[in-house]
C-alpha cells in the first residue's frame, strides 16, 4: 500500500520516482502558475510535470526556485519531467529541445524526459537523442508519452535503453489494461495524465455512491484507484485548497469490489487525440 505523497516507486534503472505529483498543462506563464507550484512544494508534493508545448517552462522554473526557497529543501528532493515537442523530433533538434528546455526551467539537470507524441518515422531518432543525454548524466530516466503497444515494439527493436515509463491518457473511461499489461512484463512504468477525464466523471452514479461510502469526492478515489493499480498520476490544480484535496488520499483503501466496479466503467473513450489517429 502507497501510505504517502513522498513515497517512491523504482524504475527499471533504479531512479525513484513520486507515485503522485502535479501537472501543469494549459497552466499560463503568470503568478497563478508560480503560487500553484509554490503551494504544491509546501503541502510536500515532490514531482511536478510539465512538456515544451504548455509554454510555460519559464514559470515552473520559478516557481521551483520559489518552492525550494520557502520549503528549505534542496533541487535533489524534487523529481521534474519535461516532454520534447513533435516539431522537435529528430536526433539534433531533440539534443537541441533539451537544453532550450533546460535553460527555461533554469536546471542544471531533468529526473525524466519524454517523448510526447509517437511521431512515425521521427520517434527512434529522438529516442537515440534521449539515449545521449540518459548517458551523459543530463537526465536521470528517459521514456516515452502516448505510446501504444506497436509503438513501444517498434522503438524496443532498435533502442539500446528501454523506455522508464510511458505516460498516457488514463482514468475510469479508459483503463488501458492490455497496454499496462505490456507495459509491466517490459518493466516500463505507465503514468495517467488526464486521470480526472477533465472534470468528466464527476457527476458518474456508480463514483458518486463510492465516494459517499468513503466519505472522500470523486477526485481522490479516482486517484486513489490510479495508485492501487499501480499507476503514477500527476492531476492538475491550481488552486491551493484542490492541490491539498487532491493529495489527502494516503488514509484510505478501496476495497478489491469497487477497485472493479470502477474498473468496469472502461468504454476505451478519450478526452485527448489518439496516438494512432492524430494529426502530427
Amino acid at each position: 500500500m502507497i501510505n504517502g505523497l513522498q513515497e517512491t516507486t523504482a524504475l527499471h534503472n533504479g531512479v525513484k520516482m513520486p507515485w503522485f505529483g502535479i501537472g501543469v498543462f494549459k497552466v499560463e506563464e503568470g503568478p497563478e502558475l508560480v503560487n500553484a507550484l509554490k503551494a504544491a512544494i509546501k503541502h510536500g508534493y515532490r514531482s511536478i510535470d510539465t512538456a515544451a508545448i504548455y509554454g510555460n517552462e519559464e514559470g515552473v522554473g520559478e516557481g521551483i526556485k520559489e518552492g525550494l526557497k520557502e520549503a528549505k529543501i534542496s533541487r535533489q528532493d524534487l523529481f521534474i519531467t519535461s516532454k520534447v515537442w513533435n516539431a522537435d523530433l529528430g536526433y539534433e533538434l531533440t539534443l537541441k529541445a533539451f537544453e532550450s528546455s533546460l535553460q527555461k526551467l533554469g536546471l542544471e539537470y531533468l529526473d525524466l524526459y519524454l517523448i510526447h507524441w509517437p511521431v512515425e518515422g521521427k520517434y527512434k531518432d529522438a529516442w537515440r537523442a534521449l539515449e545521449t543525454l540518459y548517458k551523459q548524466g543530463k537526465v536521470k530516466a528517459i521514456g516515452v508519452s502516448n505510446f501504444q503497444i506497436h509503438h513501444l515494439e517498434d522503438l524496443m527493436m532498435s533502442a539500446e535503453i528501454k523506455p522508464m515509463i510511458n505516460q498516457v491518457e488514463y482514468h475510469p473511461r479508459l483503463t488501458q489494461k492490455e497496454l499496462q499489461e505490456y507495459c509491466q512484463k517490459h518493466e516500463i512504468q505507465l503514468e495517467a495524465w488526464s486521470p480526472l477525464m477533465q472534470g468528466e466523471l464527476l457527476d458518474n452514479d456508480t463514483l458518486q455512491s463510492i465516494s459517499a461510502k468513503y466519505q472522500k469526492s470523486i477526485a481522490q478515489i479516482i486517484l486513489r484507484w490510479d495508485l492501487q493499480n499501480g499507476v503514477i498520476t500527476i492531476p492538475k490544480s491550481t488552486k491551493e485548497h484542490r492541490i491539498i484535496e487532491n493529495a489527502s488520499i494516503f488514509d484510505f483503501e478501496l476495497t478489491k469490489e469497487d477497485m472493479e466496479k470502477i474498473d468496469s466503467l472502461n468504454e476505451n473513450k478519450r478526452v485527448g487525440p489518439d496516438p494512432d489517429h492524430f494529426d502530427f
